[in-house]
């Protein structure tokens, strides 16, 4: 799951990042390095409260040739669809619960961005609604189009700046 954002310079000289995607989500720093290793920490916190607000959580707009974007760690984009899951199904936390014999603070830590829960657990909340769990795995040294341009890997034309240097 990879999510767009914008970089911009800012009038404090630091670079402010923003996901189109999730107007919320906005983090900053000091150098594009910084900003962007800030970038998805700002992304969880602000879903994390999307999902304690029974807000929706918007899916991730495609990537542009030169697009920048994050990469959301596999265990967070898996609740993320949980979530998004649950609300298309109009499946709420103590349902969720019900289904799978736990009770609701268990739900709350499964949906919580910041818990280290077990995919086995994920999945079987996936199975309480239906749903299985795909996983692909890809070559890292595939050359893909936008995956130079993920956190920690900002391309120096990407951002109106000459004297950027591309971090590998």
């Amino acid at each position: 799951m990879r999510y767009p954002v914008t970089l911009t310079r800012d009038t404090n000289n630091t670079y402010l990042v923003r996901f189109p995607d999730v107007p919320g989500a906005v983090t900053y720093g000091e150098t594009i390095r910084d900003a962007m290793a800030h970038a998805r920490d700002a992304f969880l916190t602000v879903v994390d409260a999307l999902i304690k607000d029974r807000k929706p959580v918007p899916a991730p707009s495609p990537i542009g040739r030169r697009q920048l974007f994050v990469v959301i760690p596999a265990r967070e984009a898996a609740k993320i669809e949980l979530y998004r899951t649950m609300q298309a199904k109009k499946v709420g936390k103590a349902e969720l619960g019900r289904r799978l014999d736990v009770h609701l603070p268990q739900i709350d830590r499964l949906l919580n961005m910041r818990h280290g829960s077990q995919i086995d657990q994920i999945e079987a909340a996936f199975g309480a609604l239906g749903k299985r769990i795909d996983i692909t795995v890809s070559d890292a040294t595939e050359r893909h189009p936008a995956r130079e341009r993920r956190v920690g890997a900002v391309d120096r034309r990407a951002v109106a700046r000459p004297a950027l240097r591309a971090h590998r």
